[in-house]
């Protein structure tokens, strides 16, 4: 009797001691953020205090090896990306992922650079390159599958939970690769890591520790039939075994028709196998007006976890998650419907208005790039969910220039066709967006493409303050420590949050800032086209 009465309190203590070890190891790293949006609901809002409201980005080394820490103020640490990057960085378990291209790749002599990407894993605490994905050039493809995303690098950001890292990558693959490379064995049924970084007929490169480690690889154009356009941008999203994302498919080259009218837009992959496992049941593709880019989120609605996702073609859909992976694909149920385009923007005197009339390439475009065109879009950013409700804008490839854009807030308790039941407020003196938005203490700040930050009520859509950044902007916010943390095409902001516009600091960084910057740990990371930026609050001792 004693003895059992003994060996349960050794147990308790040793349960009360394991328990205390990782919450004081919590702690002490505080919050993480493994994934596009930080957690499910996509909401661009970090817990992060003691944040710097400016930092002194630096100066370039002589030698082209990266910034001079010497010369830089609020920095941690700097790496060297490659000549774009346009996914966003995450955090998880003392290590940073990013996409890049493969720009270089030039400072590896076992490759010779295509026009493909990277992901890089960089270590937290110092910003040292620990492993690398090269993805090559994707080539042979059919003329009218030429697609111009493999020369975007990139641009998804990794999804991480416990050991492995989820990314789609710009040869439209999804590939699951274990968190610690090729550093701790080539692990998984993939072994072939050296002929694929390689790319199809060359010689193998030897692989090293500095090298990613594939564990499984499902590809989108030859395993289930996607003919993607532009951009393989999104970034996944795990509930339970399952991987849910977009797929890219779209347009061909000429923007006349749907290669694959009948490829699915959206479906879930069982993250253990990367087998297919559900599919989106509404003929997306073939209402595709440029490709389905939106990255999805997730919400609890009642008893329900709902999946959020922007259709390419301007519907905002809801469908059911799935609880387990099933044995077969099945199609997805979809809970509701929201048409985020408004008749004024697809009628002009009874009859439809084209799509690409709102291109301002287009020759005799009616679209003077000036913000007053419009026409339809479809929904690029990603839905915010909270508190029962979604928040999104709809918006066009930036390319395509300005055109009126509408910020929507939608009831997400409802079902079936929900376009006027379920629509709380809209917002429409903004222009076209392919941000996400962030909504903090009753705000929601929304970027356009023209580069204006919306600051409007959550509850009512009623707007307090618009602030001109007067360049183009791609990445949307990021509220941290009471502050909005956001780039353009040439500066870096960080502005006070709250319903008065004021700004901290402009930062040049050298290049564009065409993501959005995360908070972890004390951390901002801040992406421009070429460099990462660790950015924390530091200390100056006023010591001799």
């Amino acid at each position: 009797m004693n003895y059992r009465i003994s060996l349960r309190q050794f147990i308790s203590f040793f349960v009360s001691a394991a328990i205390c070890a990782f919450a004081m190891e919590f702690a002490a790293r505080g919050g993480d953020w493994p994934q596009w949006g930080g957690t499910g609901n996509r909401n661009l809002v970090s817990a992060e205090t003691d944040l710097p409201a400016s930092f002194e980005p630096g100066k370039k080394n002589p030698d082209g090896s990266g910034i001079d820490l010497a010369t830089t103020k609020n920095v941690k640490w700097t790496a060297k990306l490659g000549g774009t990057a346009y996914g966003n960085p995450t955090v998880s378990g003392g290590r940073v992922f990013v996409g890049t291209d493969d720009a270089t790749l030039d400072d590896d002599p076992r490759f010779q650079r295509t026009k493909g990407g990277l992901v890089k894993c960089f270590d937290e605490a110092d910003g040292r390159l620990l492993w690398q994905l090269a993805v090559p050039e994707r080539r042979n493809l059919p003329k009218e599958m030429w697609f111009t995303h493999q020369f975007l690098g990139i641009c998804s950001s990794p999804t991480v939970e416990g050991d492995r890292v989820y990314v789609v990558t710009c040869a439209d693959e999804v590939v699951c690769l274990d968190v610690r490379g090729q550093a701790n064995g080539n692990d998984g049924p993939f072994q072939d890591e050296g002929q694929y970084m390689a790319g199809p007929g060359k010689p193998p490169v030897k692989l090293t520790d500095a090298d990613a480690d594939i564990l499984w690889r499902l590809d989108l154009i030859d395993d289930v039939g996607i003919r993607p356009h532009d951009a393989a941008s999104c970034s996944i999203l795990i509930y339970g075994d399952l991987l849910y994302l977009s797929t890219s498919n779209g347009m061909e080259v000429k923007h006349v028709r749907i290669l694959a009218p009948d490829a699915p837009a959206f479906l879930a992959v069982d993250k253990r196998t990367g087998k297919l496992a559900a599919y989106e049941n509404e003929k997306l593709s073939a209402k595709l007006y440029h490709a389905q880019w939106c990255s999805p989120s997730l919400g609890k609605v009642g008893e329900r976890t709902l999946i959020f996702l922007g259709g390419g073609d301007g519907v905002c859909y809801a469908f059911e998650a799935l609880e387990q992976a099933p044995e077969k694909p099945v199609p997805l149920k979809t809970v509701w419907t929201y048409d985020a385009i408004p008749p004024d923007y697809k009628y002009l005197d009874g009859k439809p208005i084209p799509y690409y009339d709102g291109d301002k390439r287009k020759k005799d475009s009616p679209n003077k790039n000036d913000g007053k065109f419009v026409g339809p879009s479809e929904i690029i950013g990603t839905p915010v969910f909270v508190e029962g409700r979604v928040y999104f804008a709809i918006g066009q490839d930036p390319a395509h220039g300005r055109g009126r854009g509408m910020l929507h807030c939608v009831d997400a308790s409802g079902s079936g066709d929900i376009t006027k039941t379920g629509r709380l407020w809209t917002y429409d003196a903004l222009d076209r967006s392919l941000s996400t938005v962030a909504v903090a203490d009753g705000l929601v700040y929304s970027m356009d493409v023209a580069g204006r930050l919306h600051c409007v009520d959550s509850e009512t859509g009623k707007p307090y303050w618009v602030r001109e950044t007067e360049a183009e902007a791609w990445g949307g916010p990021l509220v941290a420590d009471g502050k909005l943390y956001f780039g353009n095409k040439r500066d870096f902001f960080i502005m006070a949050a709250g319903k008065e516009p004021k700004v901290l600091s402009s930062i040049r960084l050298g290049s564009a800032v065409y993501s959005t910057p995360v908070a972890a740990n004390g951390v901002v990371y801040v992406a421009s086209q070429k460099y990462l930026w660790a950015v924390e609050m530091q200390v100056v001792s006023d010591e001799k």
